[in-house]
């Protein structure tokens, strides 16, 4: 049995042990292409020896950035590893400064990009980084050299024999990867992460994963440049899962139909957006079909996992299932057992309906200088808990600072952050890595986050706030897209919100209301406003009086990655959005 040290070992035990003629499979031009366990290492060998023959050696990087998961990635990312270099995966849509600031810092000597958009922006900036050499893409681009020039010229298998020598040099402790954090503040910090360190995740990770092994499929569309969906690759190639790349967020529902998986990893937001999809559409129905559709949604709302709630409650979800979350399953393939949901912290109504619904969403917890995975919830033999992330995974130990802080030791925790030993040492301390989450472990060993250590603040009177608590109940408010508590120093905490679009359009149709058609026309209305606040009074019920939104502004445009909003993984950008709505900040506060 090939043993599994190395992230390249992985795709050597897949052939071993399941020989999948569908290993990797990506949609070109509407026809999907399946690749074989068998080709796909033929590919990265390929590319392995056209490396080798462009002059890359061990400990070079080369950067990749793919707008979409496909194919090609997967054979760069073991074909540049296997030869004891380290990749580069750069997220598409951060800055050309960005851009610049990751290759000139990790020293990229080669750049693979996915199309043109991605293309024009390296090339925009590649004067500026003296260590690339050159520029390669997967689509055909007029002008610019494509990846299979690199495939050809590794065609001639006479220099395997060294690229077998390289690789039989490399440990697990080596270094595999620079992942660059989006991070809420700053510039990106280069994450260190070894083979050892995501190889035991994926194996690790694997024990909670409850799937028929060497006969299931994913749908992957977390962008693969996240060490989360990247690690989830290395798992699913271990348990002979076959892989198949969503061809983008927009078409997931389509895919979801095309592929059936067994398996998808989200985060938090497109659960919420699913979930407002489904109950946009029971809102359309009428008379018995819309009752029947509402009672479902209301039992599920009050799932409890493990027949929690008594042979009565399961006695009408079974009929909940057969009328109505049967065909929710249909929605998304009809197939799908788990859904691993990451990066946010996830609504527990969400949690509860899902599950009620048959669709497994299994909450976890980790950060990418854990590679990620620390806990997990598994929805047998008790390893599930509503509100927890899960009991940790082996090998790994959590405990609690005095302040709350949550370290973790085990052998996930990275090497430490590139060329940046002043910031490694204010994380890793005493073989523990420093999360800044603020948790607690319960009395079954179960996880909770409870905030991010830098968001909470306090208010002039001393109290503590918890602002992602706050904004996770606010959320479920169907007018409010997207919400970020403030008042740090200031007498009371208020809220920025960006408004549901889709959503109070439909509510305006209703009301014979004429909002207009953009955001910024929206906000002025005071129908709408004084709605808003009927939404926060009501939510506020679940606060104590100094926690509650005492006052909100609306913004006037859209939360995006693009403007600088959100971190690539959805995340505010808590001092970017202050900065932005300065003047409804200053409004907020001047009275």
């Amino acid at each position: 049995m090939a043993s599994l040290k190395r992230l390249f070992d992985f795709p050597y035990y897949q052939l071993e042990k399941y020989n999948l003629t569908d290993a990797l499979v990506t949609k070109y031009d509407g026809v999907w292409k399946s690749t074989s366990t068998k080709e796909y290492i033929e590919q990265f060998n390929k590319i392995s020896r056209g490396l080798l023959r462009l002059g890359v050696k061990p400990n070079d990087k080369v950067a990749i950035i793919s707008t979409n998961n496909r194919t090609e990635w997967n054979i760069m990312d073991i074909g540049i590893m296997q030869l004891g270099a380290q990749d580069v995966p750069v997220y598409p849509t951060i800055s050309e400064e960005d851009y610049a600031y990751v290759l000139n810092h990790s020293e990229s000597k080669f750049c693979f990009v996915s199309d043109k958009e991605v293309y024009d922006k390296v090339m925009a900036i590649k004067g500026e980084v003296e260590s690339l050499i050159e520029v390669y893409t997967f689509d055909q681009i007029e002008g610019a050299k494509n990846w299979t020039e690199v495939l050809d010229l590794g065609a001639d298998e006479s220099n395997q024999s060294e690229v077998l020598s390289i690789m039989n040099e490399v440990t697990e402790n080596d270094l595999a990867t620079l992942i660059y954090t989006s991070g809420t503040t700053g510039r990106p910090k280069g994450v260190m992460l070894s083979h050892k360190n995501i190889a035991s995740n994926a194996i690790n990770s694997s024990a909670r994963l409850p799937l028929d092994k060497g006969n299931a499929k994913a749908l992957s569309f977390l962008p693969v440049c996240h060490v989360y969906e990247r690690m989830l690759q290395y798992m699913y190639q271990f348990n002979g899962v076959s892989i198949y790349f969503a061809e983008s967020i927009e078409t997931i529902s389509d895919n979801l139909k095309e592929v059936k998986p067994e398996v998808m990893s989200a985060v938090p937001r497109l659960l919420e957006k699913v979930y407002d999809k489904i109950i946009a559409k029971g809102a359309d129905l009428t008379g018995v079909k819309k009752k029947l559709f509402f009672w479902a949604v209301e039992l599920g709302l009050k799932y409890e996992p493990y027949e929690g709630n008594g042979w009565w409650y399961e006695t009408r979800l079974k009929l909940a299932r057969k009328l109505i979350f049967s065909k929710w399953q249909e929605a998304l393939g009809g197939n799908l057992q788990v859904i691993a949901s990451g990066s946010a912290a996830l609504q527990p109504r969400l949690a509860r309906v899902f599950n009620a619904a048959g669709m497994g969403v299994m909450e976890g917890y980790g950060l990418t200088e854990t590679s990620p995975v620390v806990s997990v919830n598994d929805m047998r033999d008790g390893g599930f808990k509503i509100g927890t992330v899960g009991r940790p995974i082996a090998d790994t130990e959590v405990k609690i600072a005095e302040d709350g802080e949550i370290l973790v030791k085990g052998p996930q925790v990275m090497m430490g952050y590139y060329k940046d030993k002043e910031k490694t040492d204010e994380v890793l301390k005493d073989g523990y890595f420093h999360t800044g989450d603020i948790g607690e472990i319960d009395k079954d060993g179960f996880l909770k986050i409870t905030d991010r250590k830098k968001e909470m603040f306090k208010t002039s009177g001393g109290k503590y706030i918890a602002p992602q608590i706050i904004e996770n109940v606010m959320k479920q408010s169907r007018f409010i897209e997207q919400i970020m508590v403030v008042g740090e120093g200031q007498k009371m905490p208020a809220a920025l919100i960006q408004l549901n679009k889709e959503f109070v359009t439909e509510w305006a149709e209703r009301k014979d209301l004429n909002l207009g058609e953009s955001l910024s026309e929206m906000i002025k209305h005071q129908e709408l406003i004084d709605r808003v606040q009927e939404e926060i009074d009501f939510y506020n019920q679940k606060f104590g009086n100094w926690e509650k939104i005492k006052k909100f502004e609306l913004t006037p445009d859209e939360w995006t990655v693009e403007n600088e909003h959100l971190t690539p993984t959805m995340k505010l950008k808590r001092k970017v959005i202050k900065q932005k709505y300065m003047d409804l900040y200053n409004k907020i506060y001047s009275n």
